[in-house]
């Protein structure tokens, strides 16, 4: 944990974003653990953006689902602990017909994830990427709990065969937390920030337009500093804060 925070600190970022696994699990951390945590993050000088939930499976997957609904349940309440209140997680790729299968599988378990996190005051917030945003709007639309958002990351919307620019529109004030990525449509890969085909001006502007001021956190891979650091400089050049992951 400590070289994370290292690297954020030399980056000149006020902000980073922590997996809720291994030894920052849940279960792994006591009451005086999260104390120490958070006056760890505050002598660097650092909030914690969000927390990331991997998950092995989706919540729609049934085998095994309520052991995913109970971790997650106690990611949310590690995050109001430990302050961001915010928790990303891919719950798998919402069904578009009223007759899919999964349907009531993933509603049921997102509805009470939504309401636990209405009761503690913590935000559960859906990974983009994967659906098209008429899709999430409409999908969340449908669950009566007012804490299911989502995680706005440009990069896997454009790898999905969607467009960043016109879902961060559609998605509005459903956006509580967002990656900074960028790839290449026609290769399909992920690139470094500004070398792909998102329009980062153009985004920029879209995302003042719908009043998002929160966090947008530049995503890189283990031993990636230069490549962080750049990806900072850029959206930094752009007008953007950054924090890191």
């Amino acid at each position: 944990m400590r070289p994370a925070l290292e690297q954020a600190r030399r980056l000149g970022v006020s902000g980073i974003e922590i997996d809720a696994a291994g030894e920052l699990s849940p279960p792994q951390l006591s009451q005086t653990a999260r104390r120490e945590l958070r006056n760890l993050l505050r002598n660097h000088h650092l909030d914690i953006t969000a927390l990331c939930c991997p998950l092995r499976h989706g919540l729609d997957v049934a085998e095994r689902q309520q052991e995913r609904i109970d971790h997650i349940k106690g990611v949310l309440a590690l995050s109001y602990d430990l302050g961001p209140r915010k928790v990303i997680v891919q719950a798998g790729k919402l069904p578009e017909k009223d007759d899919d299968p999964r349907r009531p599988l993933l509603s049921e378990a997102l509805l009470a994830l939504g309401r636990h996190g209405d009761r503690m005051g913590a935000v559960l917030a859906l990974e983009s990427g994967l659906d098209a945003a008429e899709t999430v709007t409409s999908f969340l639309g449908c669950l009566d709990t007012g804490s299911l958002a989502v995680n706005f990351n440009p990069g896997k919307l454009l790898l999905g065969g969607h467009n960043a620019v016109s879902a961060a529109r559609t998605l509005g004030r459903h956006i509580v937390h967002a990656h900074a990525t960028d790839a290449r449509a026609a290769a399909a890969s992920r690139v470094p920030l500004g070398q792909g085909n998102i329009d980062w001006f153009e985004l920029a502007a879209v995302l003042e337009e719908i009043g998002y001021h929160g966090w947008l956190v530049v995503e890189t891979g283990p031993g990636t500093a230069p490549e962080a650091a750049a990806g900072v400089a850029f959206l930094r050049r752009v007008g953007i804060e950054a924090g890191h992951a």
